[in-house]
């Protein structure tokens, strides 16, 4: 009978990493890349998920984007409602004026949507990806330096 101390015994199995505690941020009980995604919608959801979310840097950067994005747009609209009930407004060219600015005023709203639509896709897929001239802005807010 072969002595029990003499066997090799099989290393016990490396753990494994729990995939659900990897995925999911300690505050909001969302995997990071869904949480960034809903923190994209501006203003909104850029505040809900900064409030909600103080561990994951993913989701607190998409959501200070968030943030400037919809604080720019809600400016735009503002400036563009003050420029065109000035412009408008004057005899025989107010036509000319108006047109000009609703056409800006379309050009303007789908290159907010485009930097929407690209932003929440990306945050999806768990890209960090910066918003033309507010991600820079966004990572100096998230990372405090």
């Amino acid at each position: 009978m072969p002595d029990p101390v003499d066997e090799p015994v099989a290393p016990p199995p490396p753990p494994v990493p729990d995939a659900e505690a990897t995925a999911r941020p300690a505050s909001t009980d969302l995997p990071s890349n869904v949480a960034a995604a809903l923190a994209c919608f501006p203003l909104i959801g850029g505040i809900i998920f900064y409030i909600l979310e103080k561990r994951d840097a993913f989701v607190r950067f998409y959501a200070m984007q968030s943030i400037i994005l919809g604080a720019a747009w809600l400016l735009f609209v503002i400036g563009w409602q003050i420029v065109y009930g000035i412009l408008a407004g004057i005899p025989v060219i107010g036509w000319l004026f108006a047109i000009i600015l609703w056409l800006t005023w379309a050009a303007v709203n789908i290159g907010f949507l485009v930097v929407l639509i690209i932003a929440i896709l990306k945050a999806f897929s768990g890209v960090r990806w910066d918003m033309p001239w507010i991600g820079a802005t966004a990572r100096k807010q998230v990372d405090g330096s």
